[in-house]
C-alpha cells in the first residue's frame, strides 16, 4: 500500500480524480443492486427482462461512443467530467418515480441516458489520467484505479444489498446521486490545465473521429489492443450472476444478499488479479501483452467453475477467478493504449475501445437473455458453461496476435505520451 500513498502524494490532480472515483463507484454498486432487484421484481424475474437493463447500460456507448471520443479530445476533459457527473445526478433522483410495475419502462429509459453521459465520462477519465501522472506512474496508477473499482464493487455491492434490503431502492438511488455530486466536486479541486497548448492545436477538420480510425489504421500494434476488451466481454457475467442470485441460491429481499455475495467475490478477484501478476511485470508493453495472456486464460476457468457451481460459495469462487483475469487485462490494455498513444487522439481511442466492449456485452447480453428464457433460469450453469469454452476463442485470438507481433518485423511506436 505504501507505494500507492506515494503515488497519490506525488500526484495530487490524480488523487482528486482516483477520489472522485472512489465516491462515484460506491453509489453505482448501490444503484446496481437497487436496480436489478426491482427489474426482477416488476418483470417476474424474466431473463430478457434483466437483459433489458444490462442493454440499456451497455447500448448508449455504440451510438454515443464516436462523437464523445470527439469531444474529449476537442474540449477541455476536466469540465466534460464534472458536466457529467452532474447530469448523471439528476437522473437517478428521477429514478424514484420508477415505484410501480406499470413504470419499468421509465427505469430503462433513464438507464439509457444516464449511460450516455457515461460513455462520455469513462474514455474522458482514461484519457485524461496521463497528464495528471508522471509517465512512470501509468501502471501503477491504471492498476489503482482497477483495484479501486474492484474494492468499491466489493463493498458497494454487500452494503448496497444490505441497504436495499432494510431502507429499500430509494435510499440506495439517493445515496448514488449524492455520490455523483461529490465527485463533481472532488474533479473541480483538479488544477492541471486540461486546455491543449498552443502548438498543438489542430485544425477542426482533422479533429474528428475518421482521424482516430485513421491513426489505428496505421498502427496495427495499437488497434490489436482494442481487442483485449471485447473479447474479454464475451458471455455476459450480470445476466447469469443475476439469474444465480435472484433465481438459484436465493439470500435476502428478492436476492439481494445473494447478489450482494456474488457481487462482492467478483469484486475481490478483480482487486487480486493485477496485484498478483504485476509481480510478473516489467511495465514493458511486451511483457504486459503475455500476461494478456494469462488474463484470458483465467477468464475461461472462471466461467468453467462458475458454470458447475452447486452451491452459492462455489459460483462465488468461480466469478472470483473470471474477475481475476478480467481485471488482469483492463489494467494492461488500458496502460498500454495510454503509454502508445498521442495525448490529442486519447479520446477517440478509447471511446473505440468502450465501444467494443459494448458492442460485445450487448450480443452477449442478448444471447444470454434468450438463453435463459428459453432454457429456463434453472439451466443457468449450462449456459455458464457454454460460456468458458466461447471464451477459449478469445484466448486463441489473442495468443496469435502476441506471437505475430513479436516475430513481425520491428515497427517504430511511440513509449511516452505526448505531451
Amino acid at each position: 500500500m505504501s507505494a500507492y500513498i506515494r503515488l497519490l502524494r506525488r500526484n495530487p490532480d490524480f488523487a482528486n480524480l482516483w477520489l472522485a472515483q472512489v465516491i462515484s463507484l460506491l453509489g453505482d454498486w448501490f444503484n446496481v443492486i437497487a436496480l436489478s432487484a426491482l427489474v426482477s421484481q416488476y418483470s417476474g424475474g424474466s431473463g430478457l427482462a434483466v437483459s433489458g437493463l444490462l442493454l440499456a447500460r451497455f447500448l448508449p456507448p455504440l451510438v454515443v461512443g464516436p462523437v464523445a471520443g470527439v469531444l474529449i479530445d476537442r474540449f477541455n476533459r476536466k469540465r466534460l467530467l464534472i458536466i457529467s457527473d452532474v447530469l448523471r445526478a439528476i437522473i437517478v433522483m428521477l429514478l424514484l418515480f420508477a415505484a410501480t410495475p406499470d413504470r419499468l419502462w421509465l427505469i430503462y429509459v433513464l438507464t439509457v441516458l444516464q449511460f450516455c453521459l457515461s460513455a462520455l465520462f469513462e474514455p474522458g477519465r482514461s484519457a485524461i489520467m496521463p497528464s495528471l501522472v508522471q509517465g512512470d506512474d501509468l501502471l501503477l496508477a491504471n492498476t489503482l484505479g482497477n483495484v479501486t473499482w474492484s474494492v468499491m464493487l466489493a463493498i458497494g455491492a454487500a452494503v448496497g444489498g444490505v441497504m436495499a434490503a432494510l431502507f429499500g431502492t430509494a435510499t440506495a438511488l439517493v445515496l448514488d446521486a449524492l455520490s455523483f455530486l461529490l465527485s463533481a466536486w472532488f474533479i473541480m479541486q483538479i488544477k492541471t490545465a486540461q486546455e491543449r497548448p498552443a502548438g498543438q492545436q489542430e485544425s477542426r477538420s482533422r479533429d474528428n473521429f475518421r482521424e482516430g480510425v485513421r491513426f489505428l489504421v496505421h498502427n496495427p500494434a495499437i488497434a490489436a489492443l482494442l481487442f483485449v476488451k471485447l473479447g474479454l466481454s464475451i458471455g455476459s457475467v450480470d445476466a447469469l450472476l443475476i439469474s444465480y442470485g435472484t433465481v438459484l441460491f436465493v439470500l435476502g429481499e428478492n436476492g439481494t444478499g445473494s447478489l450482494g455475495i456474488l457481487y462482492s467475490a467478483f469484486g475481490l478477484g478483480a482487486i487480486l488479479g493485477p496485484l498478483l501478476l504485476n509481480r510478473l511485470s516489467d511495465g514493458t508493453v511486451r511483457t504486459m501483452r503475455r500476461l494478456v495472456v494469462v488474463g484470458f486464460a483465467m477468464a475461461v476457468a472462471g466461467w468453467m467453475v462458475f458454470g458447475l457451481a452447486s452451491g452459492l460459495l462455489l459460483a462465488a469462487l468461480g466469478l472470483l477467478v473470471r474477475a481475476m483475469g478480467g481485471s488482469v487485462n483492463w489494467t494492461y490494455s488500458s496502460t498500454m493504449i495510454q503509454m502508445t498513444t498521442p495525448d490529442k487522439l486519447l479520446g477517440r481511442v478509447f471511446s473505440l475501445d468502450w465501444v467494443g466492449f459494448s458492442l460485445a456485452q450487448t450480443i452477449s447480453t442478448l444471447v444470454i437473455g434468450a438463453l435463459i428464457d428459453t432454457l429456463g433460469k434453472q439451466n443457468a450453469p449450462v449456459i455458464a458453461l457454454g460460456t468458458g469454452m466461447v471464451s477459449l476463442l478469445p484466448l486463441a485470438v489473442w495468443a496469435v496476435i502476441v506471437y505475430r507481433l513479436e516475430h513481425s518485423a520491428p515497427t517504430v511506436m511511440p513509449t511516452v505520451v505526448e505531451g
